[in-house]
């Protein structure tokens, strides 16, 4: 790399901080708008959903008799036991906020996620100005500011907006300290004190990450995929600082993985001394350890299931609600398979009578599900998985919003199917700008972006981990976001806005 190609990286050491003074007219009048449109979420849309009541127990268990575990309806001699079903990264939000301003109230914890909200736009916006340019910083802090997807879920009370908020500083600070040891290559060493600190910030993030969603471990697989593609890079290329620099690039790894990691040990500990089996993250299912998990009934579910509407209108009704036949879609049931239809039909008139999912009734499940798959392979572990993926990507973000989940169908009011339509637009703009922006790159034009490999690692680990789960939900991608419209601002910042000659 020449001297030139130094003098240009120099520049975009400096934070976001400047580029706002620079234009603080911009920024300001963006900010108010994307508070408003937060705000707006806030009042009309607010969301305190079954999950939020669960973590908001949690936390005030935690915070009132220094328990953390569930309150159990029914029994007095043991009203609050020890659980590890949910992580403690929100609850510890929660109980903050309640000690704070009450317990219970969930006004004050969507006004806090507001905030996190508004400091997540200027975190994108930082991370396009490391990755692309100023220009790009500018187009994704609009983009950050005004997505309603992100604005939405500051009003609800999940995991959703602080997940994303550290995403993306576990993104911005990784790709800082990745400029930081490219740019030290001119001096003596690569992984300089700076460079360290950048790394062990980049590793506290992601730890946030996990301990608010187990899947947030998956940030730290595509660093440490990344990290491990650029060394194999290196040591093919036979430079003479070859070993040196694969020695730094394995020590940032080891720095993000400790950090990151590090605060699973005391959580790792307590649910063996309190529980006593070793679980360092949350059972898959949220599941108490006597709890039954219906893995039948989830593995049938899975030879079938890829839309969203499914899991409203069947999934989450077991246990607890009655299964109609007649909203399973036809791949649900293989009308040229007689035995398979009867039985299919059969096991769901049983659940229906008692409904709830007994060990012999998931046996049932499962017992039609082994044949599905011997029948259809590729269907259940590759057909099925892409167009689950392609779900929680493209269809409309209004789950916690009024339009109905069969949006296309149109039997809502005017107002809810024309949000509807556009959630669904505009959301196909921002991963249509994204894929163009990596097209480009691959087509050898001068992007101007660097380090989109390890965007594009996330979104792919990411991506392929949500073809596994049984429910797909729009909102498991919200956490690639900042890395959608980081490549969105790209192709926007080059080609979507470029002067004509």
């Amino acid at each position: 790399m020449s001297r030139r190609g130094k003098s240009r990286d120099s520049r975009y050491i400096p934070n976001v901080l400047r580029l706002i003074r620079e234009h603080r007219s911009f920024f300001l009048g963006t900010t108010l708008a994307a508070l408003a449109l937060r705000l707006f979420f806030v009042v009309y849309f607010p969301a305190v959903t079954d999950d939020s009541r669960v973590y908001a127990d949690l936390a005030s268990n935690w915070l009132q008799h220094g328990i953390y575990g569930q309150t159990q309806g029914g029994r007095p001699e043991k009203p609050i036991l020890p659980t590890d079903t949910r992580l403690p990264g929100y609850p510890a939000f929660l109980a903050g906020i309640f000690w704070l301003f009450g317990a219970g109230n969930f006004k004050a914890v969507l006004l806090a996620q507001v905030l996190f909200g508004l400091a997540t736009c200027l975190i994108v916006a930082d991370l396009a100005r490391r990755a692309v340019s100023d220009r790009a910083a500018k187009i994704a802090f609009v983009l950050a500011a005004l997505c309603p997807f992100l604005a939405n879920y500051a009003a609800a009370a999940l995991t959703e907006t602080l997940e994303i908020f550290f995403t993306a500083l576990a993104l911005d600070c990784a790709i800082a300290a990745l400029g930081r040891m490219h740019e030290a290559r001119f001096d003596v060493g690569v992984l300089d004190q700076t460079g360290r600190k950048l790394w062990a910030a980049t590793g506290a993030a992601v730890a946030a990450c996990i301990l608010l969603r187990p899947d947030g471990g998956l940030l730290l697989a595509a660093i440490g995929l990344y990290l491990a593609v650029l060394a194999g890079k290196i040591l093919a290329s036979k430079a003479r600082a070859g070993k040196k620099n694969v020695a730094d690039l394995l020590a940032a790894g080891i720095i993000v993985a400790a950090v990151a990691l590090a605060p699973l040990v005391p959580w790792t500990i307590r649910n063996f001394r309190t529980l006593h089996h070793f679980q360092p993250l949350a059972p898959r299912y949220a599941n108490d350890a006597d709890e039954l998990v219906p893995r039948g009934f989830l593995r049938w579910a899975k030879t079938w299931i890829v839309d969203y509407v499914s899991v409203e209108e069947i999934f989450w009704n077991v246990t607890g609600d009655k299964i109609d036949p007649k909203k399973l879609p036809s791949r649900a049931i293989d009308n040229s398979n007689p035995a398979e239809r009867d039985a299919t039909l059969a096991v769901i008139a049983d659940y229906n009578e008692a409904q709830d999912m007994t060990p012999e009734l998931d046996a049932r499940f499962g017992k039609i599900a082994a044949g599905r798959i011997r029948a259809h392979p590729v269907r259940y572990y590759v057909v099925l998985p892409v167009l689950r993926v392609a779900d929680m990507w493209l269809r409309p973000r209004t789950e916690i919003l009024p339009p109905d989940a069969r949006w296309w169908e149109f039997n809502d009011d005017a107002k809810q199917s024309v949000m509807a339509v556009g959630f669904g637009l505009l959301n196909l703009a921002y991963v249509v700008a994204a894929l163009l922006a990596l097209l480009h790159r691959k087509s050898r034009r001068p992007s101007g972006m660097r380090w989109a490999g390890l965007l594009l690692s996330f979104l792919l680990l990411r991506s392929a981990f949500l073809g596994t789960v049984e429910n797909p939900e729009p909102r498991y991608t919200l956490e690639c976001y900042p890395a959608i419209i980081v490549l969105a601002s790209s192709w926007l910042g080059r080609y979507g806005l470029r002067k004509p000659a």
